[in-house]
């Protein structure tokens, strides 16, 4: 009997290894995964629903090894759930490789679907003052990539005043109305969510598209555009409750379809200007009820109450296009918004577009990709350029600042640095312009730029091996707040003219931070 039973455990053994050869090499389905343990928060087409769209287009912020630790141990602070006890590493990697496989379909996003998607929160009280103790206009929103919060940050005191949790993704540019009550975030996965900084509640969320890069909000307040590379429409919400108001499907005169890389406000125009991705043209969309005829044809006459030529649209949303040799991606705007400094994405060469014209003025040759979304400029007030206002811009590609002169459209100079870097800022309050260079291996650093002599005078480390980026000053100038982008990591506030370091406050990646007042202000150190 003894021998019998050891027999046939041997037999047991020796099969066991067998059988589990041939269960981890057995097919694996990732779409019948998928449908089990994702789609009823992501949504049986992929498209998203509580939980966000897991197409290639809305991950192109997540890398693929995050996707699979992500699916495996969850994502704190959130309903994501990990599989790791559930699933193997093969059907894990498995199902990775899935979500960023392309649908065998466009995916469509309709008026429909941005209505429905609609929810509104209790109505914003009338209120004189906020339901807090501090300055309104000195509280910085901080996006909190670590784990989806942002965090509501009083700029007096440098401490939080509320966090919550927001949707995946948040695009880093939120847009205030211009008393700063109010704020609006986009996700990358097209959500919009209309925030009452007064009362710390959510007064509204719908979904414009399903893969967004950014936002605008229009001088007056009245609307929100929105920037989608999926589909290729550009979507404008009433402010007041986001119901849609307009969805251009974006494509060119030929009808090429084209993703939106960004939408503007341009204030002094009463438009927004959109940059297109795909084909040659930049697009003025009038926010004005009573804005004059566009014509797209030639026009005989031009004589007010004579003109002689059809108007293709006039009034609120007329659309004007002006064509371009390159397709444009990344602007820059002098503080008329008379003109537009436009890059393509092969970083050769930068455009100057007169808006009032409609033509390419200038170019000046400037390669290394710079980043003109994050350029700032500032009027010299020493040396043989004194009065002349320059603009300064990072680049994506080399270790420099290229400076260029606004009044004459030359490049004065490139200023070196150890590597690549993503943003600069400053301050009229300040002499000094700060930029990072997180994209190179000396990430750790941010740089002081002389704003007169144009040199770098100082260097600082906010935390050694650390990413260092994204700095944003107080409404007064006196303080800068540098980012450490790492999850843990920390908003490090400085003293802006000694430099001495204030304080240091845990976050969780802090992909960016905005203070209320520069942004209403337009303040000519940080980005719009």
């Amino acid at each position: 009997m003894k021998r019998r039973t050891a027999i046939l455990l041997s037999l047991a053994y020796l099969f066991v290894p067998r059988l589990l050869v041939a269960q981890e090499a057995a097919p694996i389905d990732p779409a019948h995964i998928y449908g089990e343990r994702c789609a009823a928060c992501h949504g049986q087409d992929r498209l998203g629903g509580q939980g966000p769209a897991l197409i290639p287009e809305a991950l192109v912020r997540l890398r693929r090894e995050a996707a699979v630790r992500v699916i495996g141990k969850g994502r704190a602070a959130t309903q994501m759930m990990g599989f790791e006890d559930q699933l193997s590493g093969r059907q894990i990697e498995a199902l990775a490789g899935y979500i960023y496989s392309p649908l065998a379909k466009p995916p469509k996003w309709s008026v429909a679907d941005i209505e429905a998607s609609r929810v509104l929160g209790p109505p914003a009280p009338e209120l004189a003052v906020p339901t807090f103790q501090a300055d309104p206009l000195n509280l910085f929103v901080v996006v909190e990539a670590g784990d989806h919060h942002v965090t509501i940050l009083d700029g007096d005191r440098f401490e939080p005043i509320h966090r919550f949790q927001s949707r995946f993704a948040l695009h880093g540019g939120p847009k205030f109305t211009r008393d700063g009550r109010f704020v609006f975030f986009a996700s990358r996965d097209g959500w919009v969510t209309k925030f009452d900084l007064w009362t710390l509640r959510t007064v509204a969320e719908a979904r414009a598209g399903l893969n967004t890069r950014n936002i605008a909000l229009s001088a007056d307040g009245r609307h929100v555009a929105v920037a989608n590379y999926l589909p290729h429409t550009l979507v404008v919400l009433a402010a007041q409750d986001l119901a849609v108001e307009k969805v251009f499907d974006v494509a060119d005169r030929k009808g090429v379809g084209s993703r939106v890389s960004a939408v503007y406000q341009a204030p002094t125009r009463a438009s927004f200007i959109a940059a297109l991705k795909d084909v040659p043209e930049i697009w003025e969309i009038s926010t004005d009820p009573n804005a004059p005829a566009v014509y797209s044809s030639l026009v005989h006459s031009h004589e007010k109450g004579a003109e002689e030529a059809l108007p293709s649209a006039q009034g609120l949303f007329a659309l004007r296009r002006i064509e371009v040799d390159d397709p444009l991606d990344d602007f820059f705007f002098d503080p008329r918004y008379r003109h537009l400094l436009g890059s393509s994405r092969d970083g050769k060469r930068t455009v100057v577009v007169n808006l009032n014209v409609g033509r390419a003025i200038a170019h000046i040759d400037i390669p290394g990709l710079p980043h003109l979304g994050s350029g700032i400029s500032w009027v010299m007030t020493e040396g043989e350029r004194k009065g002349h206002r320059v603009v300064a811009m990072p680049h994506l590609r080399e270790g420099k600042i290229s400076i260029v002169d606004m009044t004459e459209w030359t490049l004065i100079k490139h200023v070196a640095t150890p590597g690549p870097g993503f943003f600069l800022r400053s301050h009229e309050g300040s002499r000094f312009a700060w930029a990072d260079v997180m994209l190179g291996a000396s990430k750790d650093q941010i740089l002081i730029l002389d704003k007169e002599t144009l040199e770098v005078s100082r260097t600082l480390t906010p935390w050694a091996g650390k990413t260092a980026a994204h700095v944003e000053f107080d409404r007064y100038g006196k303080h800068a707040l540098v980012s450490v982008w790492e999850n843990p990591g920390a908003i490090v506030v400085y003293d802006a003219a000694s430099f001495a370091e204030v304080k240091r406050i845990p976050m969780a990646k802090p992909s960016g931070k905005y203070n209320v007042h520069n942004k209403i202000t337009f303040s000519e150190g940080t980005s719009h």
